[in-house]
């Protein structure tokens, strides 16, 4: 998946396949109950949901502006990424 758009239309499985192959991991958050693991990738960044009561993916997000990574701000520096500029 080249773009985000792409990434977006793809299906549930698709989305976690790709990241487990070409996400490189970032951090993780925790948020209502859940892990939130934040990758990046082909100049986007994803988020897996994960419910460790239920032990599964939920949800699998993917964004490209720096808004969505306000929850992520105190814990990684985007400076040491080689991220492409948007």
């Amino acid at each position: 998946m080249n773009t985000l758009r792409d990434f977006l239309q793809s299906s549930f499985d698709e989305k976690c396949n790709w990241v487990i192959q070409n996400g490189e991991y970032l951090a993780t958050r925790q948020a209502n109950g859940l892990k939130i693991y934040l990758y990046c990738g082909s100049g986007y960044f994803m988020e897996v949901y994960y419910s460790p009561v239920h032990k599964k993916v939920l949800l699998v997000n993917a964004f490209d502006s720096m808004a969505g990574m306000e929850p992520y701000l105190e814990m990684i520096s985007l400076a040491e990424l080689n991220l492409p500029v948007i």
